[in-house]
Protein backbone atom coordinates (compact mmCIF):
# COMPACT_ATOMS: atom_id res chain seq x y z
CA UNK A 1 0.00 0.00 0.00
CA UNK A 2 1.03 3.61 0.22
CA UNK A 3 -0.19 6.72 1.79
CA UNK A 4 -2.13 9.72 0.60
CA UNK A 5 -1.38 13.03 2.05
CA UNK A 6 -4.14 15.15 3.35
CA UNK A 7 -3.17 18.11 0.88
CA UNK A 8 -3.99 15.24 -2.21
CA UNK A 9 -7.66 14.28 -1.03
CA UNK A 10 -9.57 17.23 -2.48
CA UNK A 11 -8.03 16.09 -5.95
CA UNK A 12 -9.40 12.52 -5.69
CA UNK A 13 -12.94 14.11 -4.88
CA UNK A 14 -15.79 14.23 -8.17
CA UNK A 15 -16.44 12.27 -10.69
CA UNK A 16 -13.97 9.40 -11.67
CA UNK A 17 -11.66 9.84 -14.61
CA UNK A 18 -12.42 12.96 -15.05
CA UNK A 19 -9.78 16.07 -13.65
CA UNK A 20 -10.23 19.22 -12.99
CA UNK A 21 -9.56 21.89 -15.36
CA UNK A 22 -6.43 24.29 -13.76
CA UNK A 23 -8.23 28.21 -14.53
CA UNK A 24 -5.45 29.62 -16.66
CA UNK A 25 -3.77 32.96 -15.38
CA UNK A 26 -3.02 35.55 -18.04
CA UNK A 27 -0.16 37.44 -18.37
CA UNK A 28 -0.82 41.03 -18.95
CA UNK A 29 1.11 40.91 -22.41
CA UNK A 30 -1.01 38.03 -23.35
CA UNK A 31 -4.18 39.69 -22.23
CA UNK A 32 -3.26 42.86 -24.41
CA UNK A 33 -2.77 41.08 -27.25
CA UNK A 34 -5.94 38.95 -26.76
CA UNK A 35 -7.86 42.07 -26.23
CA UNK A 36 -5.79 44.00 -29.32
CA UNK A 37 -7.30 40.64 -31.80
CA UNK A 38 -10.49 41.38 -30.40
CA UNK A 39 -10.99 44.44 -31.03
CA UNK A 40 -9.75 43.88 -34.38
CA UNK A 41 -12.50 40.75 -35.34
CA UNK A 42 -14.59 38.89 -32.23
CA UNK A 43 -14.56 35.43 -34.37
CA UNK A 44 -10.97 33.66 -34.61
CA UNK A 45 -10.87 30.23 -36.41
CA UNK A 46 -8.53 28.26 -37.72
CA UNK A 47 -4.56 29.56 -38.58
CA UNK A 48 -5.47 32.67 -36.97
CA UNK A 49 -6.47 31.28 -34.00
CA UNK A 50 -3.25 28.84 -34.65
CA UNK A 51 -0.98 31.68 -35.02
CA UNK A 52 -1.97 33.51 -31.99
CA UNK A 53 -1.99 30.37 -29.32
CA UNK A 54 1.75 29.74 -30.73
CA UNK A 55 2.78 33.08 -30.17
CA UNK A 56 1.21 33.67 -27.14
CA UNK A 57 2.48 30.45 -25.54
CA UNK A 58 -0.91 29.20 -25.23
CA UNK A 59 -3.43 26.52 -26.39
CA UNK A 60 -5.31 26.36 -28.94
CA UNK A 61 -7.85 25.77 -26.67
CA UNK A 62 -7.09 28.35 -24.20
CA UNK A 63 -7.57 31.34 -26.86
CA UNK A 64 -11.23 29.74 -27.73
CA UNK A 65 -12.29 29.38 -25.09
CA UNK A 66 -10.79 33.22 -23.76
CA UNK A 67 -12.69 34.32 -26.98
CA UNK A 68 -15.64 32.87 -26.13
CA UNK A 69 -15.99 34.31 -22.98
CA UNK A 70 -14.85 37.85 -24.20
CA UNK A 71 -17.65 37.83 -26.59
CA UNK A 72 -19.79 36.99 -23.33
CA UNK A 73 -18.67 40.15 -21.79
CA UNK A 74 -19.05 42.02 -24.77
CA UNK A 75 -22.98 41.06 -25.44
CA UNK A 76 -23.84 41.93 -21.60
CA UNK A 77 -22.24 45.45 -21.83
CA UNK A 78 -23.77 46.16 -25.26
CA UNK A 79 -27.17 45.19 -23.82
CA UNK A 80 -26.52 47.11 -20.21
CA UNK A 81 -25.43 50.55 -22.78
CA UNK A 82 -28.52 49.67 -24.71
CA UNK A 83 -30.52 50.16 -21.68
CA UNK A 84 -29.18 52.76 -20.28
CA UNK A 85 -29.98 54.74 -23.63
CA UNK A 86 -33.45 53.84 -23.13
CA UNK A 87 -33.37 54.65 -19.58
CA UNK A 88 -32.32 58.58 -20.65
CA UNK A 89 -35.16 58.70 -23.03
CA UNK A 90 -37.53 57.39 -21.43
Amino acid sequence: GFLISKCCLPLLKGKPGKAKRVRTIFSSEQLARLEQEFARQQYLVGQERCLLASSLRLTEEQVKVWFQNRRIKWRKQSLEQQQAKLAKMG
